[in-house]
């Protein structure tokens, strides 16, 4: 079945329409020669909204923040050349985090390539290492099926960023429109249900174990899996742990919830992770920031489960035992239906000696900090955003220290509401992902937690907020340092401070203001309470907090590169 109509229209009109059918509502780009024909078509339609951003990698880093954010599907449109190359880091940072969005890039005409045209490049060959999939449309036919190809590919299966690149004379010549209402593709079969049998193992494993343990990454929320992991963690009585990428798949103030694992995780998650008979990995991939060095996790024999959409991802850095292909939303619904028809229980005696073990290790009292009243504790900054907003804010974060004392010290209760950059950590995403947030979810509440690094990286969207009427809340824990650089080089190259510190630092407030918004400094710890207040109280306007933070605060605990789990640094006494 396809959606047709029989005057033929142009290439740049096939493609509009395309993006009408996929029930596109907003596209974030930044016009250029090649996609002029397509600019022009946009102006002639009224089913999306185009924003207008001020470089390519923020209209590539919002699309991605539309995504994670919500369930719709994240779209940019760059121009060919410098357009297309501004936009790579957004889509390696989509690629890392499976984030399933669409780019739509132009290409200069199809005669020109390989001539060293102005503003050619190979995007198809640039970009191939960091999209699932890319196209080079090379005749106007194969457009409209082209772009639903493009749609699926970046949804289905393990999500992923898929490129269009269009050369505007295709965008330029006409055809009948002619939609397809589905797409098949002989090379392109993911698969989504678990095999039953394997589902049963697990089961029979998990329900055997004395020392259990549930690792959940970004694959539960990306599949929409958050109800169903709540159900098993409270079904079974298990700790949970989520990673950077999983915060919110499980709720963030249950008891069963031991914090986040990894490099900055807790020390109960960590101790839990490692001690465990029998683990099961929901959605998650091991990744170095989690386990630290493989071998020394895997000095401690336990069995493993490991559910994943991507079969290249199971056993890729830790041998597992039971492999389980399969969407996690569909391989968790049987999991539990198996678990609801099972007369077995898990074993109450060791369940509560192993709780027993993990409460001595909660203790050791991981996050607490000293808080002042001379300075302000970045930490402290995040708590008191939890407590104003009751943690039910959309939180959109940059790179670095910023991020860690987020992830640590925010408790999320839902999915999708922590939006940040894991895998390839990015900084200068934190502004544009506010947009995106905010355009997916129009009523909410967000906020951007930066670093004084990473804002000046898209500092110039803040000209898009202003004229779309966005209006997050800007929190920038100011310590005039790169924060995570500045704290590996203390800790490992002695001290010596390279190129970490920021000795010309604009007026951010007035910086705020000359782009049409409300600034504020706040330096007084006794200011934060009423300052954060004041700011979430401006519904309507954006609000840029400059918060004068401890330039000596470091992230802990911390697992240094190369080392266990078990090898934590609980604070700078551990140095």
């Amino acid at each position: 079945m396809t959606t047709q109509s029989n005057a033929p229209i142009t290439g740049a009109e096939i493609l509009v329409r395309s993006l009408a059918e996929e029930g596109v509502e907003h596209v974030f780009g930044y016009p250029g020669g090649a996609v002029l024909y397509i600019y022009d078509a946009i102006y002639k339609q009224d089913k999306f909204q185009h924003v207008l951003v001020r470089h390519e990698q923020a209209a590539v880093h919002a699309a991605d923040a539309y995504s994670r954010s919500s369930t719709k599907i994240g779209v940019a449109l760059v121009t060919s050349g410098p357009g297309v190359t501004n936009a790579v880091t957004g889509l390696a940072t989509a690629y890392m985090d499976s984030i399933p969005m669409v780019v739509i890039s132009g290409q200069v005409p199809s005669a020109a390539i390989g001539q060293d045209a102005f503003q050619e490049c190979d995007t198809v060959g640039i970009t191939r290492p960091c999209v699932k999939h890319n196209f080079l449309v090379k005749d106007i036919k194969d457009l409209a099926l082209t772009i639903k190809k493009a749609f699926h590919i970046a949804t289905t299966g393990r999500p992923g960023p898929v490129l269009v690149d269009i050369p505007k004379d295709i965008t330029m010549h006409t055809h009948v429109f002619e939609y397809p209402k589905t797409v098949e593709m002989r090379s392109y079969k993911p698969v989504d249900k678990g095999h039953s049998g394997q589902i049963r193992k697990a089961l029979q494993l998990l329900l055997s174990a004395e020392r259990p343990m549930i690792y959940t990454g970004g694959g539960v929320i990306l599949a929409n899996a958050a109800p169903e992991l709540n159900r098993l963690v409270d079904a079974l009585g298990f700790p949970c742990t989520n990673t950077l990428m999983g915060l919110g798949g499980y709720r963030g103030d249950s008891d069963k919830f031991v914090g986040m694992p990894g490099m900055h995780g807790t020390y109960e998650a960590n101790m839990a992770m490692q001690h465990s008979d029998v683990l099961i990995a929901i959605g998650a991939r091991f990744d170095d920031r989690v386990i630290g060095n493989p071998k020394n996790f895997a000095s401690v024999a336990r069995k493993i489960i490991h559910i994943d959409i991507d079969p290249s991802s199971i056993s890729k850095r830790v041998k597992v035992d039971i492999p389980i292909v399969g969407n996690v939303k569909d391989v968790l619904q049987e999991l539990l239906a198996q678990l609801e028809a099972s007369t077995v229980k898990p074993d109450a005696a060791a369940l509560g000696d192993w709780w027993k073990q993990i409460n001595e290790w909660r203790k050791k009292e991981c996050l607490k900090f000293t808080d002042s009243d001379l300075v302000i504790k970045p930490q402290s900054v995040i708590e008191k955003i939890c407590k104003l907003t009751d943690g039910d804010a959309f939180i959109a974060s940059d790179v670095g220290q910023h991020q860690m004392w987020a992830a640590q010290y925010y408790r999320f209760n839902k999915p999708r509401r922590w939006v940040n950059s894991g895998g390839l950590g990015t900084m200068g995403v934190g502004l544009p992902y506010a947009m995106g947030i905010q355009m997916a979810n129009p009523d909410a509440t967000v906020a951007c937690i930066t670093g004084d690094g990473s804002i000046q990286m898209c500092i110039q969207e803040l000209a898009t907020c202003k004229q779309y009427d966005l209006t997050p809340k800007i929190i920038l824990l100011n310590n005039s340092y790169l924060g995570m650089v500045r704290q590996w080089q203390q800790i490992d190259y002695g001290g010596r401070y390279s190129h970490s510190y920021s000795e010309s630092m604009p007026d951010f407030t007035k910086l705020a203001e000359a782009y049409g918004h409300v600034g504020m400094k706040i330096e007084k710890p006794s200011d934060v309470d009423g300052a954060l207040k004041e700011a979430f109280g401006m519904k309507d306007r954006l609000v840029f907090m400059n918060f004068i933070t401890d330039q000596t605060e470091n992230v802990w605990p911390m697992v240094k590169a190369g080392r266990g789990l078990t090898e934590m640094l609980l604070g700078s006494e551990d140095l």
